[in-house]
């Protein structure tokens, strides 16, 4: 089917804030001709991402980027792989649904940084609300939408939890952690029920619950580079080449919506970036733009696995007896606990990063909400250690949310087909390894050492034959060790075309006309969340930009 050449609006790139921009734009400005170019396919009849026993098998897949990292020198050279959604719809057709918006304390600090309160938690609020259909109304109302287009729940609260869930937040109580009725109040500390975007147990992808009925969309479709055109003076984004040569227009702006791996990667080769980093691939610089692929950020997790003291009673997945039926709702899991650092500890581990380190830092004041952890009631691991999926173990997850570490997306290639350099730099910081080591001697006292934790559990981790399980008590260096053999990288990569350095506070590139920014590359620091709402919140902010400026 032949299609036209020339568009109003080009959009690079049909993940969440491609599909929100899309289908907002065509809403408000229906008379304006818009295509949108996703590299994967279209996936809503496709039973790998509509049915929700499938989401571990469809990690890794044809729809997964699964960008693999350089080796990582803090994680003993081990390559890590990054999670990315290569479909219509993106992250939201591969994720595991988490619904976490981060602490207001996050949204706040990008708004100080960059100078603009819309980049604040009460500009981001109204998007989040408009976005939301929320589960319930035992909440602040104010600070929740109920007649938005996504659907978020917790199943596990909803319908009574898995067999663990009180002896779980007993446990957690026991250690001074309080019950926080809503992870999404902007407030996220304490222990909160797990919240997920499903529907009634259905995965909602953004290219279906943001409707593209009126927009061009072009699947399978790969984009090269960004035509830029100059007068002698000023820069302009014309269009797009695809990587099978051919090209199209755009008479009103081009909006890379790539992510935050393929974003830098398409603006770098698009000239876009710094001349060392263009000309070793014989790219001619268009703009010099040295902070694109900068400033990479990422949430890293390290995991361990109990073995249950009554297994026989249904606990985990791989029991027979096991609750599948509320399974297929959500989760296998009922808790987040969101917890902050101990201040003067991490006031140490910062200042052996960073000089002039006081208890100002946007990292001590206000207490942030650094690590997210919880329980899954499910354990399979093919080595170390090699656990069957038997309904015998289960595990613990923490994250952490706010790192310190930076890396970088650089090209490997001119060759718009080949991955780009991907180094997430993780475990780089003192601040991190201490955040790491001070949540798992947590987790680990929890777990081996309070009156719930041992009646559920049979009280050490189960490890490697060989290996020494870990305790509270062990050592920096012992602590170091787990993490830099296990640790692995979350799909939240963020912050590679970020606000203020690469894209200014409307999201247009610097040094080019008609060219902007819409996905999480723009997020100049991390935030204490699962980035899709975010994400979603940003693209609908973007779209009253776009549409401001144009003065409709």
């Amino acid at each position: 089917m032949t299609i036209p050449s020339e568009y109003h609006y080009i959009i690079i790139g049909g993940g969440i804030a491609g599909s929100v921009v899309a289908s907002r734009l065509h809403e408000r400005l229906p008379h304006l001709s818009i295509l949108l170019i996703e590299a994967g396919p279209d996936v809503v009849d496709n039973p790998l991402v509509t049915e929700i026993k499938n989401a571990f098998d469809v990690v890794g897949s044809e729809l997964d980027w699964a960008y693999s990292s350089v080796p990582q020198k803090h994680l003993d050279n081990r390559v890590s792989t990054s999670v990315a959604g290569k479909a219509l719809g993106g992250g939201s057709a591969i994720n595991y649904f988490g619904w976490v918006r981060g602490d207001a304390s996050d949204y706040n600090a990008w708004g100080k940084l960059v100078g603009d309160t819309r980049w604040s938690y009460e500009g981001f609020l109204p998007y989040f609300r408009k976005i939301e259909n929320y589960h319930t109304k035992d909440v602040d109302i104010n600070q929740h939408g109920y007649e938005g287009p996504m659907h978020t729940q917790s199943a596990a609260s909803k319908n009574g939890g898995f067999p663990l869930r009180k002896q779980l937040f007993s446990a957690w109580e026991s250690v001074g952690l309080k019950f926080n009725p809503d992870v999404n109040s902007g407030s996220p500390q304490g222990i909160c029920g797990i919240v997920d975007n499903l529907n009634d147990g259905a995965r909602q992808i953004a290219s279906s619950v943001y409707p593209l009925s009126g927009v061009q969309v072009l699947t399978n479709t790969l984009a090269a580079s960004i035509l830029i055109s100059s007068d002698g003076t000023t820069k302009t984004a014309k269009g797009v080449k695809l990587a099978d040569g051919r090209v199209f227009t755009a008479t009103e702006e081009v909006i890379l919506s790539a992510g935050a791996i393929a974003t830098p990667q398409l603006l770098l080769l698009s000239g876009i970036g710094a001349a060392e980093d263009l000309k070793i691939h014989g790219i001619d610089q268009v703009v010099d733009a040295p902070e694109v692929g900068k400033n990479l950020h990422n949430h890293m997790c390290v995991s361990q696995w109990w073995e249950l003291r009554h297994p026989e009673e249904g606990l985990a997945i791989g029991s027979p007896k096991f609750n599948y039926k509320l399974l297929e709702q959500g989760f296998a899991g009922d808790w987040n606990v969101v917890q902050t650092s101990p201040h003067d500890g991490l006031k140490k581990a910062l200042a052996v990063d960073e000089d002039g380190v006081d208890d100002s830092h946007p990292l001590l004041s206000p207490p942030r909400s650094q690590t997210e952890s919880f329980m899954i009631y499910a354990a399979a691991n093919e080595a170390d250690p090699v656990i069957p999926a038997d309904g015998s173990h289960v595990t613990t997850t923490i994250m952490s949310m706010l790192p310190t570490s930076r890396g970088s997306v650089k090209l490997a290639s001119s060759d718009p087909t080949a991955a780009p350099l991907f180094d997430p730099n993780y475990y780089a910081t003192e601040a991190d390894r201490y955040v790491m080591r001070t949540a798992l001697r947590k987790m680990m006292h929890v777990m081996m050492n309070t009156k719930d934790g041992q009646a559920m559990l049979k009280g050490v981790e189960t490890v490697s034959q060989g290996r020494s399980p870990l305790s509270p008590e062990s050592s920096d260096e012992e602590i170091d060790k787990l993490v830099r053999e296990r640790a692995t990288g979350i799909s939240h990569s963020a912050g590679t075309a970020a606000m203020g350095k690469v894209v200014n506070n409307n999201l247009h590139v610097y040094g080019v006309r008609a060219l902007r920014v819409v996905d999480a590359s723009i997020m100049p620091l991390p935030i204490a969340g699962h980035i899709q709402a975010c994400v979603y919140a940003l693209a609908e902010q973007a779209v009253d930009i776009i549409v401001g400026e144009r003065g409709n």
